[in-house]
Protein backbone atom coordinates (compact mmCIF):
# COMPACT_ATOMS: atom_id res chain seq x y z
CA UNK A 1 0.00 0.00 0.00
CA UNK A 2 1.01 3.28 -1.03
CA UNK A 3 1.59 6.13 1.51
CA UNK A 4 -0.86 8.74 1.79
CA UNK A 5 -0.13 12.35 3.28
CA UNK A 6 -2.59 12.14 5.75
CA UNK A 7 -1.34 9.08 6.99
CA UNK A 8 2.24 10.84 7.10
CA UNK A 9 0.97 13.85 8.96
CA UNK A 10 -1.19 11.37 11.78
CA UNK A 11 1.39 8.76 12.43
CA UNK A 12 2.52 9.03 16.22
CA UNK A 13 5.59 8.53 17.61
CA UNK A 14 5.76 5.25 19.91
CA UNK A 15 8.44 4.28 22.40
CA UNK A 16 10.60 2.63 19.23
CA UNK A 17 11.56 4.06 16.24
CA UNK A 18 9.16 2.92 13.64
CA UNK A 19 8.13 2.81 9.68
CA UNK A 20 6.06 3.24 7.46
CA UNK A 21 6.70 1.80 3.88
CA UNK A 22 5.87 3.28 0.31
CA UNK A 23 7.26 0.91 -1.43
CA UNK A 24 10.12 0.75 -3.60
CA UNK A 25 12.45 0.96 -0.63
CA UNK A 26 11.53 4.25 0.77
CA UNK A 27 9.97 4.82 4.60
CA UNK A 28 9.06 7.31 6.66
CA UNK A 29 10.72 7.01 10.03
CA UNK A 30 9.29 8.16 12.59
CA UNK A 31 11.42 8.36 15.98
CA UNK A 32 10.05 8.15 20.04
CA UNK A 33 11.04 12.30 19.80
CA UNK A 34 8.38 12.45 16.92
CA UNK A 35 10.60 13.52 14.13
CA UNK A 36 9.82 12.55 10.79
CA UNK A 37 12.15 11.84 7.75
CA UNK A 38 12.20 10.11 4.32
CA UNK A 39 15.12 7.25 4.46
CA UNK A 40 15.84 4.97 1.12
CA UNK A 41 16.76 1.64 1.07
CA UNK A 42 18.94 0.34 -1.49
CA UNK A 43 22.16 -2.22 -2.31
CA UNK A 44 25.36 -1.43 -3.43
CA UNK A 45 28.45 -3.05 -4.32
CA UNK A 46 26.70 -6.00 -2.30
CA UNK A 47 25.66 -4.18 0.96
CA UNK A 48 22.42 -3.05 2.15
CA UNK A 49 23.03 0.98 2.58
CA UNK A 50 20.35 3.56 3.61
CA UNK A 51 20.29 7.49 2.95
CA UNK A 52 17.92 10.32 4.08
CA UNK A 53 16.39 12.62 1.97
CA UNK A 54 15.02 14.81 4.75
CA UNK A 55 12.97 15.41 7.22
CA UNK A 56 9.12 15.67 7.25
CA UNK A 57 6.87 17.67 6.49
CA UNK A 58 9.72 20.12 5.26
CA UNK A 59 9.98 17.39 2.47
CA UNK A 60 6.76 16.73 0.90
CA UNK A 61 6.03 12.71 -0.26
CA UNK A 62 6.15 14.00 -3.36
CA UNK A 63 9.30 15.23 -2.93
CA UNK A 64 10.51 12.06 -1.59
CA UNK A 65 9.15 10.05 -4.47
CA UNK A 66 10.54 12.05 -6.67
CA UNK A 67 13.83 11.52 -4.91
CA UNK A 68 13.61 7.67 -4.91
CA UNK A 69 13.10 7.77 -8.60
CA UNK A 70 16.24 9.57 -9.14
CA UNK A 71 18.60 7.10 -6.34
CA UNK A 72 17.21 3.85 -8.24
CA UNK A 73 18.21 5.16 -11.46
CA UNK A 74 21.12 5.53 -10.00
CA UNK A 75 21.35 2.39 -8.76
CA UNK A 76 20.50 0.75 -11.89
CA UNK A 77 23.57 2.86 -13.50
CA UNK A 78 26.21 1.05 -10.63
CA UNK A 79 26.19 4.43 -8.40
CA UNK A 80 26.30 4.47 -5.01
CA UNK A 81 23.10 7.56 -4.27
CA UNK A 82 25.38 8.34 -1.11
CA UNK A 83 28.22 8.66 -2.69
CA UNK A 84 26.86 11.12 -5.62
CA UNK A 85 25.09 13.58 -2.78
CA UNK A 86 28.71 13.54 -1.32
CA UNK A 87 29.90 14.30 -5.00
CA UNK A 88 27.46 17.10 -5.27
CA UNK A 89 27.55 18.81 -1.62
CA UNK A 90 31.80 18.97 -2.13
CA UNK A 91 31.55 20.71 -5.19
CA UNK A 92 29.09 22.89 -3.53
CA UNK A 93 31.35 23.69 -0.86
CA UNK A 94 34.63 23.27 -1.95
CA UNK A 95 34.48 22.76 -5.86
CA UNK A 96 34.80 19.14 -7.77
CA UNK A 97 36.22 16.28 -6.11
CA UNK A 98 39.77 14.90 -7.51
CA UNK A 99 38.72 12.06 -10.06
CA UNK A 100 40.67 9.39 -11.06
CA UNK A 101 42.29 10.34 -14.28
CA UNK A 102 43.60 13.56 -12.03
CA UNK A 103 45.78 11.41 -9.04
CA UNK A 104 46.56 9.51 -11.78
CA UNK A 105 48.19 11.96 -13.58
CA UNK A 106 49.63 13.34 -10.51
CA UNK A 107 51.16 9.91 -9.60
CA UNK A 108 52.27 9.38 -13.43
CA UNK A 109 54.15 12.77 -13.17
CA UNK A 110 55.62 12.22 -9.67
CA UNK A 111 57.05 8.63 -11.26
CA UNK A 112 58.74 11.05 -14.12
CA UNK A 113 60.32 13.25 -11.59
CA UNK A 114 61.87 10.20 -9.59
CA UNK A 115 63.84 9.01 -12.84
CA UNK A 116 61.65 6.18 -13.63
CA UNK A 117 63.02 4.58 -16.76
CA UNK A 118 61.36 5.75 -20.15
CA UNK A 119 59.94 1.86 -20.73
CA UNK A 120 58.48 2.14 -17.07
CA UNK A 121 56.79 5.12 -18.22
CA UNK A 122 55.35 4.12 -21.09
CA UNK A 123 53.86 0.81 -19.45
CA UNK A 124 52.35 2.75 -16.93
CA UNK A 125 50.94 5.07 -19.14
CA UNK A 126 49.80 2.10 -20.95
CA UNK A 127 47.66 0.63 -18.42
CA UNK A 128 46.42 3.92 -16.87
CA UNK A 129 44.74 4.74 -20.59
CA UNK A 130 43.18 1.45 -19.86
CA UNK A 131 41.27 2.50 -16.48
CA UNK A 132 40.44 5.66 -18.28
CA UNK A 133 38.06 4.45 -20.25
CA UNK A 134 36.43 2.60 -17.38
CA UNK A 135 36.08 5.43 -14.31
CA UNK A 136 38.82 7.57 -15.27
CA UNK A 137 36.21 10.93 -14.76
CA UNK A 138 34.77 9.33 -11.31
CA UNK A 139 36.05 10.89 -8.10
CA UNK A 140 39.16 8.21 -6.82
CA UNK A 141 36.97 8.11 -3.24
CA UNK A 142 33.63 6.63 -4.78
CA UNK A 143 35.82 3.91 -6.89
CA UNK A 144 35.02 0.89 -5.23
CA UNK A 145 36.99 -3.00 -5.47
CA UNK A 146 34.07 -3.90 -7.65
CA UNK A 147 34.53 -1.30 -10.34
CA UNK A 148 38.17 -2.25 -10.50
CA UNK A 149 37.55 -6.00 -10.31
CA UNK A 150 34.84 -5.30 -13.32
CA UNK A 151 37.83 -3.91 -15.43
CA UNK A 152 39.94 -6.67 -14.58
CA UNK A 153 37.79 -9.09 -15.90
CA UNK A 154 36.85 -7.64 -18.50
CA UNK A 155 40.48 -8.17 -19.58
CA UNK A 156 41.03 -11.92 -18.49
CA UNK A 157 38.18 -12.46 -20.94
CA UNK A 158 40.32 -11.37 -23.05
CA UNK A 159 42.68 -14.01 -21.88
CA UNK A 160 44.97 -11.35 -21.00
CA UNK A 161 45.56 -12.78 -17.55
CA UNK A 162 49.63 -11.03 -17.37
CA UNK A 163 47.88 -7.22 -17.89
CA UNK A 164 45.27 -8.23 -15.64
CA UNK A 165 47.63 -8.32 -12.74
CA UNK A 166 50.22 -5.60 -14.06
CA UNK A 167 47.02 -3.20 -14.10
CA UNK A 168 45.46 -4.43 -10.52
CA UNK A 169 49.20 -3.16 -8.95
CA UNK A 170 49.05 -0.21 -11.18
CA UNK A 171 45.40 0.78 -9.80
CA UNK A 172 46.80 -0.13 -6.25
CA UNK A 173 49.58 2.10 -6.48
CA UNK A 174 47.48 5.38 -7.59
CA UNK A 175 44.52 4.48 -4.70
CA UNK A 176 48.19 4.60 -2.24
CA UNK A 177 49.44 7.53 -3.70
CA UNK A 178 45.78 9.15 -3.43
CA UNK A 179 45.49 7.46 0.21
CA UNK A 180 48.93 9.91 0.86
CA UNK A 181 48.12 13.20 -0.72
CA UNK A 182 44.80 12.93 1.28
CA UNK A 183 42.33 12.52 -2.50
CA UNK A 184 40.79 9.21 -0.95
CA UNK A 185 40.84 7.15 2.57
CA UNK A 186 41.88 4.01 1.84
CA UNK A 187 43.27 1.12 -1.41
CA UNK A 188 39.98 -0.94 -2.70
CA UNK A 189 42.65 -2.75 -5.43
CA UNK A 190 44.26 -4.19 -2.08
CA UNK A 191 40.95 -6.39 -2.05
CA UNK A 192 41.55 -8.05 -4.79
CA UNK A 193 44.56 -9.68 -4.29
CA UNK A 194 43.75 -13.94 -4.83
CA UNK A 195 40.57 -12.44 -6.90
CA UNK A 196 42.22 -13.17 -10.52
CA UNK A 197 43.75 -15.99 -12.16
CA UNK A 198 46.78 -17.24 -11.58
CA UNK A 199 49.11 -17.71 -14.30
CA UNK A 200 52.32 -20.14 -14.32
CA UNK A 201 55.33 -17.45 -14.05
CA UNK A 202 56.67 -17.81 -17.76
CA UNK A 203 60.43 -17.01 -18.00
CA UNK A 204 62.31 -15.64 -20.76
CA UNK A 205 62.90 -19.02 -22.88
CA UNK A 206 67.02 -20.28 -23.06
CA UNK A 207 69.28 -22.96 -23.63
CA UNK A 208 71.04 -24.48 -20.29
CA UNK A 209 72.73 -27.74 -21.91
CA UNK A 210 76.32 -27.14 -22.53
CA UNK A 211 75.95 -28.83 -25.87
CA UNK A 212 72.88 -26.46 -27.15
CA UNK A 213 75.06 -23.50 -25.56
CA UNK A 214 78.24 -24.08 -28.02
CA UNK A 215 75.87 -24.59 -30.94
CA UNK A 216 73.71 -21.31 -30.53
CA UNK A 217 77.12 -19.59 -29.93
CA UNK A 218 78.32 -21.06 -33.46
CA UNK A 219 74.81 -20.04 -35.06
CA UNK A 220 75.54 -16.56 -33.49
CA UNK A 221 79.24 -16.35 -35.21
CA UNK A 222 78.42 -17.66 -38.50
CA UNK A 223 75.29 -15.51 -38.77
CA UNK A 224 75.27 -14.27 -42.74
CA UNK A 225 72.59 -11.43 -41.78
CA UNK A 226 73.71 -7.63 -40.57
CA UNK A 227 76.74 -6.97 -39.10
CA UNK A 228 75.17 -5.24 -36.37
CA UNK A 229 72.71 -7.79 -35.33
CA UNK A 230 75.29 -10.22 -35.52
CA UNK A 231 77.39 -7.82 -33.25
CA UNK A 232 74.21 -7.15 -30.81
CA UNK A 233 74.09 -11.12 -30.07
CA UNK A 234 77.74 -11.47 -29.11
CA UNK A 235 77.59 -8.68 -26.91
CA UNK A 236 74.35 -9.84 -25.35
CA UNK A 237 76.30 -13.32 -24.65
CA UNK A 238 79.76 -11.96 -23.72
CA UNK A 239 78.24 -9.05 -21.41
CA UNK A 240 74.36 -10.56 -20.95
CA UNK A 241 73.48 -7.16 -20.31
CA UNK A 242 69.59 -6.48 -20.76
CA UNK A 243 68.47 -6.53 -25.18
CA UNK A 244 67.60 -2.56 -24.31
CA UNK A 245 70.66 -1.62 -22.89
CA UNK A 246 72.92 -3.58 -25.59
CA UNK A 247 70.23 -1.83 -28.04
CA UNK A 248 71.23 1.94 -26.85
CA UNK A 249 74.92 0.98 -26.05
CA UNK A 250 76.90 4.59 -27.50
CA UNK A 251 80.85 4.99 -28.54
CA UNK A 252 81.22 7.20 -25.90
CA UNK A 253 79.75 4.21 -22.48
CA UNK A 254 83.19 2.60 -23.99
CA UNK A 255 86.63 3.13 -22.83
CA UNK A 256 89.14 0.67 -24.75
CA UNK A 257 92.17 1.67 -22.58
CA UNK A 258 90.36 0.58 -19.58
CA UNK A 259 88.32 -2.26 -21.48
CA UNK A 260 85.14 -1.24 -19.58
CA UNK A 261 81.46 0.34 -20.65
CA UNK A 262 80.13 2.26 -18.42
CA UNK A 263 76.20 2.99 -18.45
CA UNK A 264 74.81 5.80 -17.03
CA UNK A 265 72.07 5.23 -14.36
CA UNK A 266 68.87 6.84 -17.25
CA UNK A 267 69.84 4.49 -19.14
CA UNK A 268 69.68 1.32 -16.49
CA UNK A 269 66.72 -0.23 -15.21
CA UNK A 270 67.50 -0.07 -12.02
CA UNK A 271 68.63 3.78 -12.82
CA UNK A 272 72.13 3.00 -11.25
CA UNK A 273 75.37 3.23 -13.47
CA UNK A 274 76.57 0.26 -14.47
CA UNK A 275 79.60 -0.64 -14.89
CA UNK A 276 80.79 -3.53 -17.30
CA UNK A 277 84.45 -5.31 -17.90
CA UNK A 278 85.10 -6.30 -21.38
CA UNK A 279 86.51 -9.62 -21.88
CA UNK A 280 88.72 -9.88 -24.64
CA UNK A 281 85.89 -11.09 -27.03
CA UNK A 282 83.95 -8.33 -26.19
CA UNK A 283 86.38 -5.59 -27.11
CA UNK A 284 87.33 -7.71 -30.54
CA UNK A 285 83.39 -7.78 -31.25
CA UNK A 286 83.61 -3.78 -30.57
CA UNK A 287 86.46 -2.89 -32.40
CA UNK A 288 85.14 -5.08 -35.43
CA UNK A 289 81.67 -3.42 -35.61
CA UNK A 290 83.04 0.59 -35.01
CA UNK A 291 84.45 -0.03 -38.59
CA UNK A 292 80.55 0.19 -40.09
CA UNK A 293 79.60 2.22 -37.02
CA UNK A 294 81.92 4.79 -36.75
CA UNK A 295 80.13 7.62 -37.88
CA UNK A 296 77.08 7.38 -35.46
CA UNK A 297 76.72 7.76 -31.59
CA UNK A 298 74.96 4.26 -31.45
CA UNK A 299 76.91 1.08 -30.95
CA UNK A 300 74.14 -0.99 -32.94
CA UNK A 301 72.46 2.01 -34.95
CA UNK A 302 68.83 1.40 -36.51
CA UNK A 303 67.56 2.32 -39.78
CA UNK A 304 67.62 5.83 -40.19
CA UNK A 305 69.86 8.54 -38.40
CA UNK A 306 69.66 8.07 -34.61
CA UNK A 307 67.46 5.21 -34.39
CA UNK A 308 68.69 2.14 -32.19
CA UNK A 309 68.18 -1.13 -33.17
CA UNK A 310 64.94 -2.58 -33.28
CA UNK A 311 64.06 -4.59 -29.49
CA UNK A 312 62.68 -7.48 -32.28
CA UNK A 313 65.53 -7.34 -34.73
CA UNK A 314 67.52 -10.05 -32.51
CA UNK A 315 65.12 -12.32 -31.73
CA UNK A 316 64.10 -12.72 -35.75
CA UNK A 317 67.67 -12.91 -36.00
CA UNK A 318 67.36 -16.06 -33.31
CA UNK A 319 64.44 -17.08 -36.08
CA UNK A 320 66.39 -17.26 -38.98
CA UNK A 321 68.83 -19.75 -37.10
CA UNK A 322 66.31 -21.75 -36.47
CA UNK A 323 65.59 -21.45 -32.76
CA UNK A 324 61.97 -20.56 -32.00
CA UNK A 325 60.36 -18.46 -29.58
CA UNK A 326 60.46 -21.36 -26.64
CA UNK A 327 63.63 -22.09 -27.33
CA UNK A 328 65.97 -18.80 -27.34
CA UNK A 329 65.15 -15.41 -27.02
CA UNK A 330 67.53 -12.65 -26.95
CA UNK A 331 66.96 -12.23 -23.06
CA UNK A 332 67.63 -15.45 -22.48
CA UNK A 333 71.98 -15.04 -22.78
CA UNK A 334 71.11 -13.36 -19.45
CA UNK A 335 69.82 -16.57 -17.83
CA UNK A 336 72.44 -18.86 -19.79
CA UNK A 337 75.23 -16.76 -18.20
CA UNK A 338 73.42 -16.48 -14.91
CA UNK A 339 73.05 -20.36 -14.61
CA UNK A 340 76.10 -21.33 -15.85
CA UNK A 341 78.01 -18.98 -13.37
CA UNK A 342 76.17 -19.96 -10.69
CA UNK A 343 76.97 -24.07 -11.22
CA UNK A 344 80.97 -22.73 -12.80
CA UNK A 345 81.18 -21.51 -8.92
CA UNK A 346 81.39 -18.04 -9.44
CA UNK A 347 81.06 -15.58 -6.18
CA UNK A 348 77.38 -14.80 -5.87
CA UNK A 349 77.98 -10.63 -5.17
CA UNK A 350 79.64 -10.10 -8.16
CA UNK A 351 77.50 -12.65 -10.59
CA UNK A 352 74.34 -10.34 -9.39
CA UNK A 353 76.44 -7.29 -9.82
CA UNK A 354 77.03 -7.71 -13.17
CA UNK A 355 73.56 -8.71 -14.00
CA UNK A 356 72.65 -5.46 -12.43
CA UNK A 357 69.93 -6.82 -10.40
CA UNK A 358 69.30 -4.85 -6.69
CA UNK A 359 70.42 -6.34 -3.44
CA UNK A 360 66.89 -7.98 -2.45
CA UNK A 361 67.67 -7.29 1.61
CA UNK A 362 66.88 -3.85 2.33
CA UNK A 363 70.11 -3.08 5.32
CA UNK A 364 72.67 -5.79 2.91
CA UNK A 365 71.58 -3.20 -0.27
CA UNK A 366 72.05 -0.20 2.30
CA UNK A 367 75.49 -1.03 2.96
CA UNK A 368 76.91 -2.97 0.07
CA UNK A 369 78.08 -0.38 -2.49
CA UNK A 370 80.97 -2.47 -3.85
CA UNK A 371 81.61 -2.93 -7.39
CA UNK A 372 83.74 -5.81 -7.05
CA UNK A 373 85.38 -4.70 -10.36
CA UNK A 374 88.70 -6.85 -10.00
CA UNK A 375 86.85 -10.01 -9.32
CA UNK A 376 84.13 -9.33 -12.21
CA UNK A 377 86.74 -8.83 -14.36
CA UNK A 378 88.28 -12.57 -13.95
CA UNK A 379 84.30 -13.54 -14.10
CA UNK A 380 83.95 -11.68 -17.35
CA UNK A 381 87.22 -13.09 -18.90
CA UNK A 382 86.07 -16.84 -17.49
CA UNK A 383 83.08 -17.06 -18.46
CA UNK A 384 83.78 -15.56 -22.18
CA UNK A 385 86.61 -18.10 -22.43
CA UNK A 386 84.39 -20.84 -21.33
CA UNK A 387 81.55 -19.68 -24.44
CA UNK A 388 84.42 -20.29 -26.85
CA UNK A 389 85.52 -23.38 -25.64
CA UNK A 390 81.92 -24.86 -26.06
CA UNK A 391 81.67 -23.15 -29.45
CA UNK A 392 84.66 -25.10 -30.30
CA UNK A 393 83.43 -28.92 -29.41
CA UNK A 394 81.47 -30.25 -32.06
Amino acid sequence: MKLTDTQCRTAKATKRVTKLGDGDGLFLAIRPTGHKSWQFYYRHSGKQKIIVFGSYPELSLAKARQLRVEARTQVAAGLDPMGERKAAEQVESTGPLPTWRDVAEEFEAKRDKEGAAKATLDKLAWCLEITYGAFGSRPIDQISAKDVLDLLQSIEAKGQFETAKRLRSVCSRVFRFGVATLRCERDPAADLKGALTAVPVKHHAAIFDLEGIGGLMRAVRSYAGSPITRAGLLILAYTFLRPGEVRHLEWADVNFDAARIKIPAERMKQRRAHIVPLATQTVAVLKEIKQHTWASDLILPGHGAGRVLSENTMNAALRRMDYSRDEMVSHGFRRIASTRLNEMGWNRDWIERQLAHVEGNNVRRAYNAAEYLEGRTEMMQGYADHLDKLARQD
